[in-house]
């Protein structure tokens, strides 16, 4: 097996505190199907080219900080832009205010359980040639920029002054970190990457080679199918999935 490429990002997990209304809401604005997940959950199987799946799980924990990720969708035109707005609030999203300044050509907007996404102008050079969701944007360093780009064997699109982008050889969104300063770690994340060994993979092979690249496995970290909980080089949580 080719060690380098011995997982894939299976899904980004939401901690939701009502999963099958977020879904809705996610669905909706993007036009992906949901389907039952083994954990209580919900999955949305992508449309496009996006490659990893959006998975919704039920959390009591209530979101208090801002996320240290969160997708920046693409726009054809202004009209474009503003559609995509509409309907984000006619789902129940709604405008939020994190320091953006007024001539930026983004608009920045939260879902019905306050995760932060933004709808991009028209004319962003950088996701000139990504469809709809044109990037999963991070609060990380360039360590883990380097990390995730050998974990997951996805080459990196960007690398210059610190900040750093992978993307899969077959398409679909970058993911982007924005370098340093990185802002302080707050409780657990509500949005987090979930791996799954490839079909030919080994669960402790896969962790093994993780922690080798920097990851830390968390103390009693387990989830309740068996999957491993561990940590990337900036502390960010994820979850290694037990083949399926």
């Amino acid at each position: 097996m080719d060690r380098d490429t011995s997982c894939q990002l299976f899904a980004l997990s939401f901690d939701a505190g009502r999963p099958a209304d977020l879904a809705r809401f996610w669905s909706g604005l993007l036009g992906w199907e949901t389907v039952d997940d083994p954990q209580d959950g919900i999955l949305l199987l992508p449309s496009d080219d996006t490659g990893f799946r959006l998975r919704f799980l039920p959390s009591q924990e209530p979101k208090t900080v801002q996320n240290r990720m969160h997708f920046d969708l693409t726009s054809t035109s202004l009209e474009d832009q503003q559609r995509t707005v509409d309907r984000a609030l006619e789902l129940g999203g709604r405008h939020i205010d994190i320091g953006q300044l007024p001539e930026e050509k983004h608009v920045v907007l939260a879902d019905p359980e306050g995760n932060e996404f933004c709808v991009i102008g028209p004319g962003n050079n950088f996701l000139a040639d990504c469809g709809f969701v044109g990037a999963l944007a991070c609060d990380g360093s360039q360590e883990v920029g380097y990390f995730w780009s050998k974990a997951l064997g996805w080459p990196l699109v960007w690398d210059q002054d610190q900040e750093t982008a992978i993307r899969s050889p077959h398409g679909g969104p970058k993911i982007t970190w924005g370098g340093p300063p990185v802002a302080p770690r707050t409780g657990r994340d509500r949005l987090r990457f979930d791996l799954a060994p490839t079909a030919d993979g080994d669960l402790q092979a896969e962790v093994d080679r993780l922690l080798s690249l920097g990851a830390k496995r968390i103390d009693g970290g387990q989830d309740d199918l068996g999957g491993v909980a561990m940590t990337d080089p900036d502390g960010n949580e994820f979850t290694v999935l037990t083949p399926r």
